[in-house]
């Protein structure tokens, strides 16, 4: 069996595991964060755990991109910049910025987050640096990469500016939750969330690959279900939260 071969069998059982990840993670939140609870084994501070979990993805990633066939071509490094420009802010800046509240991590999450972000840069970056057609200068003016950078940026900025609004919500030494408010937590209760989804869709349309296109299916699997939990979570901790609020789509759900 060719390699192509095995990394097409690869892609869709990857693909599959989605659909069947989505289903139970709408029954069981993963247990950090507000959803920490007892009974998922030996534990680490969430900084390390950020770290441990979300490190591979930029390594990974980079190592495909280093001993592929074509690092100095502009579109493989193009798709470069957006991905690390992503993955080098959420392995190692926003770990950084978490508030030092004592909260923790289960073992087992981090490592579960790691093997899935292994997963994804190693899909996404072997064929994109080395089994994709190679592709011209020019793609980067093609409608489809334009389209796809442009919404990949705006959800990075959605992204962002949410997880900027969520830091400012405690004084220091605070440890509790309080009801976020500006920018897109008007509409929805998990901006940060749906700024992430935007970033990879853009991801699949800039790359017009169906590994990209794993990836944003991947990230609405495990995202979607986690921005459900936090909804109901804030509607059942606040009387007063607001009821006109979604989950994650403006308006709609």
């Amino acid at each position: 069996m060719s390699e192509r071969e095995s990394f097409d069998g690869l892609l869709v059982g990857w693909l599959l595991l989605a659909a069947v990840v989505a289903p139970v993670l709408v029954r069981v939140s993963a247990p950090y964060g507000r959803h920490a609870r007892a009974g998922w084994g030996p534990t680490l501070p969430d900084r390390a755990g950020w770290v441990l979990m979300e490190a591979p993805a930029p390594l990974v990633y980079g190592l495909c991109w280093a001993l592929g066939d074509r690092p100095f071509d502009l579109v493989p490094l193009a798709f470069l910049a957006m991905w690390q420009g992503h993955y080098l802010y959420r392995a190692f800046v926003y770990p950084l910025r978490l508030p030092r509240t004592g909260k923790r991590m289960p073992v087992a999450i981090a490592l579960s987050g790691a093997l899935f972000n292994v997963g994804n840069a190693w899909l996404g970056g072997r064929w994109l640096n080395t089994l994709s057609p190679e592709r011209p200068p020019a793609w980067l003016l093609d409608p489809r990469f334009l389209a796809g950078l442009g919404l990949f940026t705006a959800g990075m900025v959605v992204n962002r500016r949410s997880d900027a609004i969520l830091r400012g919500l405690r004084r220091p030494g605070e440890t509790g939750y309080r009801i976020p408010e500006g920018g897109l937590y008007r509409y929805v209760s998990s901006p940060n969330y749906l700024g992430e989804i935007a970033e990879w869709t853009g991801w699949a349309i800039a790359t017009w690959s169906l590994p990209g296109l794993a990836f944003a299916v991947w990230t609405a699997a495990n995202l979607a279900p986690r921005a459900l939990a936090h909804h109901r979570w804030y509607l059942q901790e606040f009387p007063e939260y607001p009821r006109e609020r979604r989950a994650l789509i403006p308006g709609i759900w």
